[in-house]
């Protein structure tokens, strides 16, 4: 990673790893190339070691476009390396993989992303790895949870649905002490809003789908750790995975990180203008936020996190089904569709059960965009009219 002054976030997304201007272009390159020639023998060799920075070798390893994007995401994490993924559950699942062997075992948090949890739970059986899914409120719940066998503890704080924190402090110097590695995904906070790193966890992830990408246009992933650890990363997993991401879709990733630090904080005050309304709206149940001051896990959240972002969940005291998709088919700015993060707001409703509820309830997901808060309460008063 290049060295660079104490830069605050801001700074660092437009200026670091574009010390050059390459013929005085104020934006980078697009590096839209397959490989990469040499000018002699010892170049070429050590273009084979992965560390960051020229001389490249193949695009399907290294490629400055997305180097410039990495060395951006890197510090903005505050690790020695990020790579790009061609998808969130490709940065996930190699994380997952570089920490597992056959016999393993991993401790997941149970409201993790679905396919998240699907992977560990069901696909890696085939390899021998056992696993263990926690609440994880609680860390002691963590830490018993382990075994001697245990290689690995996943985390996601905070975490998808009903956004359930984990103390990452403490978790990371237990997991330490016992040498199992840890992994995060990030992607509800962005690198702007926690940076689980600075807490002593080994892998931090994120799905670039949501706010790095940030205008519902590509699919990617991150995955930020220390040298070291991606040195292992690009010599085992990463030539025969083949989960590099494209040049392209890297360059896309460089436009959104410039102003990302303008858009999650409007994302963050529409959804808790949004959320103050459902908290006092008769037809709501509960309404799952971190932003909410009445968040059971405020003093945890004040001491991980900066800030909350676009994501909300709420429980509507109408639980029939015809009802719920009557209200969530009637918004009209709140449009029907997975994913999150982009310019435009989202709604999902999805049957759910923690293993601490007495019942499976309807939920409903929310994902608050750009447009004016006031305009999208009036989108949900009118939708619930129809409930």
């Amino acid at each position: 990673m290049p060295d660079h002054p104490a830069w605050r976030p801001e700074t660092i997304a437009q200026h670091l790893g574009e010390e050059e201007y390459i013929l005085g272009a104020v934006v980078p390159p697009l590096f839209q190339n397959s490989t990469f020639v040499f000018e002699n023998w010892d170049q070429f060799t050590s273009a084979t070691e992965y560390r960051p920075g020229p001389p490249y070798h193949y695009s399907r390893m290294t490629n400055p476009t997305c180097e410039v994007a990495e060395v951006k995401i890197a510090a903005l994490e505050g690790t020695e390396c990020c790579k790009l993924f061609v998808s969130g559950m490709s940065a996930i699942t190699t994380a997952i993989m570089a920490s597992t062997q056959a016999g393993s075992h991993v401790v997941c948090v149970e409201s993790c992303y679905g396919p998240t949890r699907q992977f560990i739970e069901s696909y890696l059986t085939k390899y021998g790895v056992t696993s263990t899914f926690v609440i994880g409120e609680d860390p002691q719940e963590v830490f018993d949870a382990c075994r001697p066998e245990t290689s690995l503890i996943f985390l996601e704080s905070p975490s998808s649905i009903i956004f359930r924190l984990q103390d990452l402090e403490a978790i990371a110097a237990f997991a330490r002490s016992r040498g199992i590695a840890t992994a995060i995904d990030n992607t509800y906070s962005s690198p702007l809003y926690q940076n689980p790193a600075s807490f002593g966890i080994d892998y931090v992830l994120h799905t670039g789908s949501k706010y790095l990408g940030g205008h519902s246009d590509l699919i990617a992933g991150a995955l930020c750790c220390s040298l070291e650890r991606m040195q292992s990363i690009m010599k085992n997993e990463m030539p025969v995975l083949g989960h590099a991401l494209p040049p392209f879709q890297a360059w896309l990733i460089l436009r959104t990180l410039r102003t990302l630090h303008i858009k999650i904080k409007a994302v963050e005050k529409a959804a808790n203008q949004v959320a103050t309304y459902l908290a006092q709206h008769p037809k709501i149940e509960k309404v799952f936020h971190v932003g909410a001051d009445a968040f059971p896990q405020k003093e945890l959240r004040d001491k991980q996190m900066r800030g909350t972002t676009g994501l909300l969940t709420f429980m509507p005291r109408f639980q029939e089904r015809d009802a719920v998709r009557r209200m969530t088919e009637a918004t009209r700015l709140f449009r029907l569709g997975v994913s999150w993060g982009g310019h435009e707001s989202l709604i999902v409703p999805l049957e759910y059960k923690a293993s601490d509820w007495a019942e499976q309830r309807w939920l409903v997901r929310l994902y608050c965009g750009l447009e004016h808060p006031d305009d999208l309460i009036a989108d949900l008063e009118q939708a619930f009219s129809m409930a």
